[in-house]
């Protein structure tokens, strides 16, 4: 936290925290990171390294994040990627089309 703090000291606009222990593992986020740094910090923060179910995504908007990134879930094809943005849309998450 110490660090996300300094960095979002220095003005930089998106701070990437990853789970080491998640990524890969499809278990969830680290929610109490993201929410840590949300709170702490007024950059925005990027939820990285863990999801496995659409349920985690969503978590992780709740717990603050307002990127979403994964990898495995996707190019397995776990996820459909246009049936996630469903998914948070309907549960009231604004996206953003890039």
């Amino acid at each position: 936290m110490d660090w996300a703090k300094k960095v979002d000291d220095f003005g930089v606009s998106v701070i990437l925290p990853t789970s080491k222990a998640g990524d890969g593992a499809r278990t969830g986020y680290d929610l109490p990171v993201i929410r840590a740094m949300a709170q702490a910090c007024s950059a925005e923060i990027v939820a990285s390294g863990g999801a496995g179910k659409m349920e985690h995504f969503y978590e992780a908007v709740q717990a603050g994040a307002s990127i979403l990134i994964a990898a495995s879930v996707f190019h397995f094809h776990i996820i459909d990627i246009p049936e996630l943005k469903k998914y948070l849309q309907n549960r009231g998450v604004k996206l953003k089309n890039k």
